[in-house]
């Protein structure tokens, strides 16, 4: 009895010695996991905070407000990083890109100026539509010669500007006069979007056809008139990372800040249309 008591109990012995090990390398095995998955996701999360160095954004002349704020708010986001701004006319700053400018960001206020950049091999993916626009009359505030439809801006005696026909918001009240069968013969063409409101500011000129998000920017030094036509030639927004993008971390993350929910609020505060 004694001796198949003691032969009996060693076995068991070994056996509890086993399970024990065996529950104390679970243990440290469940312990390693969880320190791998803590590490991995602090490397995340360190990984989105070692954002650092410049990131060069050419823009549209129009996303100039909506651009400025979004950079600001990219900073401080970024501590350590910096946006620095080209606004200008899109036909200008793709030709800028092409002839070899350095940026890492090309935001265009229409397909037609994007192509010149895609078309040249210098953009990084496939372009993406962020926001629309559209098209307003900005007259001189108190609108004071009762333009109340773009067929009144072909009277003889209004001094009229208009962007030149190859920038985007040229081209789209080049549409829109089309649509409408109207021929209208400006003062003057200027470079960009911001050229020809601030000749309505100025009083240099009596009306001029602009985005709405230039009306809205331009507060109560002009007064805003909408035209069923520029429903015709509304101007789709592509952006895209450059090929010769010197900060391409911060590129994709400005990039990203634009599309998002945050980024959205900000254009479409500014009277942009959504994508």
């Amino acid at each position: 009895m004694t001796r198949t008591a003691r032969r009996t109990g060693r076995p068991m012995q070994v056996a509890a010695l086993g399970v024990t090990a065996l529950l104390a390398l679970s243990a440290c095995s469940s312990s390693d996991d969880s320190s791998s998955t803590n590490a991995g996701s602090s490397a995340s999360a360190s990984e989105s905070d070692q954002l650092s160095g410049t990131v060069t954004v050419f823009a549209a002349a129009s996303l100039k407000e909506s651009f400025t704020t979004l950079g600001k708010e990219f900073e401080k986001a970024h501590p350590g990083t910096k946006v620095t701004f080209s606004f200008g006319g899109s036909d200008s700053l793709a030709a800028s890109i092409t002839g070899g400018a350095p940026a890492d960001v090309f935001a265009s206020a229409s397909p037609k100026t994007m192509a010149i950049v895609t078309d040249a091999g210098d953009a990084s993916g496939t372009p993406a539509t962020f926001v629309r626009n559209q098209l307003e009359i900005a007259t001189l505030p108190g609108n004071p010669d009762k333009i109340a439809s773009l067929k009144d801006l072909t009277k003889s005696s209004l001094k009229v500007v208009l962007c030149d026909k190859t920038v985007p918001c040229g081209a789209a009240a080049q549409k829109a006069l089309d649509a409408s069968k109207l021929k209208l013969t400006p003062v003057s063409y200027e470079q960009d979007v911001k050229a020809a409101l601030t000749k309505v500011e100025l009083k240099e000129a009596d009306a001029a056809v602009v985005y709405k998000t230039d009306v809205h920017a331009a507060g109560d030094k002009v007064e805003g008139v909408e035209f069923p036509e520029s429903a015709d030639a509304i101007n789709d927004y592509p952006i895209v990372r450059l090929k010769d993008a010197q900060n391409t971390a911060a590129a994709k993350a400005f990039i990203a800040l634009v599309q998002s929910v945050e980024g959205q609020k900000v254009l479409t505060e500014a009277g942009f249309l959504q994508p």
